[in-house]
């Protein structure tokens, strides 16, 4: 019987790594009319101006991520990714169904873009890919916000805004003054969940399992929605998982890492 030389094994084993890496930089590129078209609908019913800022900056991410994969697939294969069949554009139900539907969607691409990652060849695109991914997380935190601002409607829970103005007396502003400057309100949201895309950032490093660490900041940034800090979500969401409070987190904390990626 023969025997393969270790270093033939490993060859093998990064050339099988790089195709499957090929193989799901076309798929992550494939449906980019669909995409287009999906983004155009939030976009076109979303009920505020500052949701409509939000997600157009989602889009020009994707659109982004898009031109990165492309380059990537060309730098390593010489060839431009094959033109895939444009999928029909199914609109969803609702908003709502929409905003889920995208979440759901970064959360896969968070997944699908760490094996990618495994199975580049060197750090400078590896680097690239955890860009990618740390914006898919980004834009996660930022649908699970417009879920939760749309899933109570006139609620009165605390924001950077409301929070500033608690301690400082001014008045809140008007439909119309949140209308002239809404990126400036996007912006404060982002800088405000910023502790707890940090924290799954760095978690995320250590190789906790992602199935826990979704379930874990998500919870948290819905948490964040119903007027909890973004410390005081994270505190609570630790309290559920030690105590057995939440039976789900507790099972998905016993699944064990994931291996660490260099």
């Amino acid at each position: 019987m023969s025997y393969m030389n270790p270093q033939d094994q490993q060859s093998s084993g990064q050339q099988q790594a790089l195709q499957l890496s090929l193989k799901l930089i076309r798929e992550a590129v494939a449906g980019e009319r669909e995409d287009q078209l999906f983004y155009e609908y939030l976009i076109s019913v979303a009920p505020t101006n500052e949701e409509k800022l939000i997600i157009a900056s989602i889009r020009d991410d994707e659109k982004r991520h898009n031109r990165l994969f492309r380059k990537i697939y060309k730098d390593l294969t010489g060839q431009e990714v094959p033109q895939a069949a444009d999928e029909e554009f199914q609109r969803p139900k609702s908003y709502k169904d929409g905003l889920v539907k995208a979440l759901f969607g970064e959360l896969a691409a968070v997944e699908k873009y760490r094996v990618i990652r495994q199975g580049l060849p060197n750090t400078y695109y590896r680097d690239i890919l955890f860009n990618i991914i740390t914006d898919e997380i980004k834009h996660s935190a930022k649908y699970n916000y417009l879920f939760t601002l749309n899933s109570q409607p006139g609620s009165s829970s605390r924001s950077p805004d409301t929070e500033s103005q608690v301690q400082t007396g001014t008045q809140m502003p008007t439909q119309t003054q949140t209308q002239i400057q809404p990126q400036s309100t996007a912006d404060q949201w982002v800088m405000y969940i910023d502790p707890l895309v940090k924290r799954a950032l760095e978690e995320s490093k250590e190789g906790i399992n992602l199935t826990h660490l979704f379930q874990e900041f998500i919870l948290s940034g819905v948490l964040v929605g119903q007027g909890f800090t973004p410390e005081e979500a994270i505190e609570l969401v630790e309290k559920w998982e030690k105590t057995g409070e939440s039976q789900l987190l507790k099972k998905s904390k016993m699944m064990g890492n994931q291996p660490r990626t260099e």
